[in-house]
């Protein structure tokens, strides 16, 4: 009498893909010693960890010296991929000029008191009133809004200081019409505009074609609805213990959260580690 056939052993992931701000980096702006252990593991076992965030690339820097050997990153929310080890642009998905204004208008016509900001790979360029909550680098230029669009942008920030993030997100959307993509990651009431089609999943799925990945073998983490794309692509994804509820709800699932290397802790178990 034949046996049964034994279940096949689950296949380890052949990439990690994982956000930056409340996921992978703690609340105080610092990667755990346990967490640089098990990336530095992984890279030895040759499984590259991609960093996917919607950092641009300015603060994605801090903590480049922990994507290994492969050496790329993911940054704006997938407008630019950029190979940390020769410090050059490996592909760029940027918002064109022309359509870039055209957006702003329309977003500005049906929400009056939008500002914006535009980044790109030169740094980052506000409108008067934009109110920016984080450090603005020495030297950042300050113009009306034609002249931000000066050369295609990265990412177009648009805030608003009296909606909230949800009801803007909702607003932007139905005035935009699918122009752009819109998507946030802050608690306050900001908006993070890329290029049609661009989004963390379409860059990180272009990517993994050029490495001959599939989607089946990824595994994502993320908290915010700017890694929601991403989570659904890959095989295998986690929200974060303490993440946006529609990351939660979208996620296959749940990680510790961020101040409790909840991501090192997956791939610990994941992995073997």
């Amino acid at each position: 009498m034949s046996e049964e056939p034994r279940p096949a052993a689950p296949q380890m992931p052949r990439l990690v893909a994982t956000d930056l701000d409340g996921t992978l980096v703690r609340s105080d702006g610092t990667v755990s010693d346990y967490t640089r252990e098990v990336l530095a593991e992984l890279d030895r076992r040759d499984v590259p960890v991609v960093f996917v965030t919607g950092r641009p690339l300015r603060w994605a820097e801090e903590v480049f010296s922990y994507v290994g050997r492969h050496g790329l990153a993911i940054v704006s929310n997938g407008a630019l991929v950029w190979d940390v080890a020769r410090k050059a642009v490996h592909l760029e998905r940027p918002i064109e000029p022309a359509l870039g204004l055209e957006s702003a208008r329309l977003l500005r016509a049906a929400v009056p008191g939008t500002t914006y900001a535009v980044e790109d790979l030169a740094g980052i360029t506000l409108e008067p009133a934009f109110l920016e909550r984080h450090p603005v680098p020495d030297g950042a230029r300050r113009a009306p809004l034609e002249e931000l669009f000066e050369r295609p942008a990265l990412k177009l920030l648009a805030r608003h200081e009296e909606l909230a993030p949800q009801e803007f997100w909702d607003v932007a959307e139905n005035a935009l019409t699918g122009r752009l993509v819109i998507t946030w990651s802050s608690s306050t009431s900001l908006l993070e505009i890329s290029g049609p089609g661009v989004t963390k999943a379409t860059t990180l799925e272009l990517l993994c074609d050029r490495l001959g990945i599939a989607a089946a073998e990824v595994i994502a983490f993320g908290d915010m609805p700017n890694d929601l794309p991403m989570l659904t692509w890959a095989g295998t994804s986690y929200a974060m213990a303490d993440a946006h509820p529609s990351v939660t709800a979208a996620a296959g699932q749940v990680a510790p959260g961020h101040d409790e290397d909840g991501v090192a802790r997956v791939l610990a178990g994941v992995f073997r580690l």
